[in-house]
């Protein structure tokens, strides 16, 4: 079987990969040739744990391929998966624009029955647009006999573990119109379905919606635990023991109940804006939703106002060494990152960073070039610094030796935005400490 994956980014790499490892010919496409030229000579353009291994095993074997043109391969693959940028609008809905130049491309040069389908994040009803824009270009040609199907496959992959998530999903969502769609979309996955993965048929709405559901979802309980975490401060409870106790319910369940500094990344914040939008154009408000997105930023500064509390408002001419860049472990991601929102704020307030990220140190380059100083490691960060920032809970950072730390620096105190300290065990041995919803 040979499909072709429209987009190169995170999302479009990983799958065709994937697909590529369970035996399917697959073509990577994009329009940009610099990163197409790259793909064959090994150079991948994101960081993801195993994928540089994996996709050269498969390039060499012939069954991933990467190509600008679209329209040269576009007639020998049975299915075009569209996993092109959905970026938030400047009023925050998804801009489709991509999307639709797939489509109108895919009805520029069809002369064969085909299945057409999303991957990408988009609001509920794009399938619509994706198909009047393929018939249409079709009609153009005068070839209004081709016929073809759209679909909806939503991804579910979490930054750091999207191989694992792709080759050991929890479910596969699957949105058709048709039975010849759906059949198509049967061979494709049967490899999952003969190691009893789950795969989930819908209507193409409901797959549409329910990618932006689980996200929302899962923003919803984060900030959840970041409002109960800071209440627990007011009154004295440990947000650690109530994340036990609550967790232990089965209704419940113990995931996504840790309290931190705020979500980031590329998916969270961009769908729960999109959703929110796309409720609003409807005339409906999704009221959880504000909630969720005002928490959330409120969170991304309150390492910065328990900085400046300690410092009684003054900052000015202190370092503030910072470990952690990226918008959570296991990827060099930093956008809506919480690590942007303080080096922004301290540098304002008129002090300066010292950071350290294992991975994202080049990435950050892109968005605050020089403004912040790049520390070889987190005992360099810590040199002469007046206080610690613990944005990213990377595991090399869990066990730092702070005798060794507390000599390099002014003063000794630690602002731990994940948890992953012990304030006694900190306290004893001379550091100031404070997390998050601990007093």
């Amino acid at each position: 079987m040979k499909i072709a994956i429209v987009g190169t980014g995170y999302v479009g790499l990983v799958t065709g990969t994937c697909f590529a490892e369970m035996g399917t010919e697959v073509y990577c496409v994009d329009i940009d040739q610099k990163k197409i030229d790259n793909l064959k000579n090994g150079i991948i353009p994101i960081f993801e744990p195993g994928l540089d291994e994996m996709v050269e095993r498969n390039h060499k074997a012939g069954r991933l391929q990467f190509t600008t043109d679209l329209s040269s391969i576009l007639n020998d693959v049975d299915i075009v998966f569209s996993a092109v940028g959905t970026p938030p609008d400047e009023d925050g809905s998804a801009d489709l624009k991509y999307v639709l130049e797939v489509a109108r491309t895919v009805g520029k040069n069809l002369n064969k029955y085909m299945v057409v389908v999303t991957k990408s994040t988009v609001p509920v009803g794009t399938a619509k647009l994706v198909k009047q824009a393929i018939q249409e270009e079709l009609d153009k040609r005068g070839k209004s006999d081709i016929t073809f199907d759209v679909a909806s496959n939503p991804e579910f992959l979490k930054e750091g573990a999207a191989i694992t998530d792709f080759m050991q999903p929890d479910r596969v969502v699957v949105g058709v119109e048709t039975d010849n769609a759906k059949k198509l979309m049967e061979k494709l996955y049967k490899p999952f379905t003969l190691n009893n993965y789950r795969i989930i048929y819908t209507d193409i709405p409901s797959a549409e919606m329910i990618k932006y559901a689980a996200n929302a979802m899962l923003a919803t309980r984060i900030s959840f635990m970041n409002d109960i975490a800071n209440l627990c401060e007011i009154v004295g409870a440990d947000v650690s023991m109530v994340r036990k106790g609550i967790g232990a319910d089965a209704r419940i369940g113990s995931k996504f109940l840790y309290a931190g500094c705020g979500y980031g990344g590329s998916c969270f914040p961009k769908d729960v804006k999109a959703l929110m939008k796309t409720a609003k154009k409807l005339g409906y408000n999704m009221q959880i939703l504000e909630a969720v997105e005002n928490v959330n930023e409120f969170q991304k500064n309150i390492l910065f106002d328990k900085l400046m509390k300690y410092y009684n408002g003054d900052i000015k001419g202190k370092t503030i060494a910072m470990w952690g860049l990226a918008f959570k472990p296991k990827t060099d991601d930093m956008r809506e990152a919480p690590s942007l929102v303080l080096i922004d704020k301290i540098i304002k307030a008129g002090g300066k960073v010292r950071a350290y990220d294992p991975v994202a140190m080049n990435e950050a380059m892109h968005h605050v070039g020089d403004t912040i100083v790049y520390a070889k490691d987190i005992y360099d960060a810590t040199l002469d610094a007046d206080a610690i920032l613990m944005v990213t809970e990377w595991n090399e950072f869990r066990l730092p030796t702070w005798e060794v730390i507390k000599k390099t620096m002014k003063k000794p105190v630690v602002f731990d935005g994940r948890n992953i300290y012990n304030k006694q065990e900190m306290n004893d041995v001379g550091f100031d400490y404070f997390g998050i919803g601990i007093q």
